[in-house]
């Protein structure tokens, strides 16, 4: 279904969700005080508009309230960034995503009333560290402060030709395998307990960081 967005900022991050939004057909508004950057997207974005997100005025003028989600990608400026969060809370726009520079601008994002709170620049590096110390773990997303989701690689032998099943994975590290990614390029979703595991598949599985980081040492 067709949503508006609304992206404030059109930095690295700004810019990505917006190539993305609008790649998938949804309506995406992109604002930024700099007309440079505005005008690499004016042919990518539904509109595009030059104008300062920290005046009201301005904010109220372009009907953010009316927008199923918007997104606060201000870049350095912290202090804009709280501003213009607080002032679209206030607006009572329904969903609003912040891109947060530190813990500390986190907390405050989130006080304020941000539905969710992004760390782009932690969370990449957090994800490379993961892939960087297992050779089966293939991605790593945390998706909250205790669980997280992961591509792991089966290389044992062990694991090879038995169903989930008999594998117990769920009762044994307190996990969820949610999909398997076949050699060839197959995805299965939501697999039965009747499904094999083969040789060289994928699992993506999700559960408490501590169950998933166990199974990959498993694996």
């Amino acid at each position: 279904m067709k949503k508006n967005f609304a992206i404030i900022g059109l930095g690295r991050f700004g810019g990505s969700i917006c190539r993305t939004l609008a790649g998938s057909g949804q309506e995406v508004l992109v604002i930024d005080t700099n007309e440079e950057q505005v005008n690499k997207y004016m042919d990518i974005a539904t509109h595009a508009v030059i104008a300062n997100a920290q005046d009201e005025g301005t904010l109220r003028s372009l009907g953010l309230d009316n927008f199923d989600q918007v997104v606060v990608a201000i870049g350095e400026d912290i202090q804009a960034s709280i501003l213009v969060t607080l002032m679209l809370k206030e607006m009572g726009v329904p969903y609003i995503l912040a891109k947060a520079q530190n813990d500390y601008h986190a907390r405050v994002l989130e006080k304020i009333g941000a539905d969710v709170v992004v760390h782009p620049e932690r969370d990449m590096g957090e994800r490379i560290a993961h892939r960087m110390v297992s050779k089966n773990m293939l991605d790593y997303l945390e998706v909250s402060r205790e669980y997280s989701f992961a591509e792991i690689k089966v290389t044992e032998d062990k694991y090879f030709h038995h169903t989930l099943a008999d594998l117990n994975i769920h009762d044994r590290f307190s996990i969820n395998v949610v999909g398997i990614r076949r050699a060839a390029g197959e995805m299965l979703i939501a697999p039965t307990g009747q499904t094999e595991v083969l040789p060289n598949d994928t699992l993506l599985v999700i559960g408490a960081i501590k169950d998933v980081e166990r199974f990959d040492n498993e694996t």
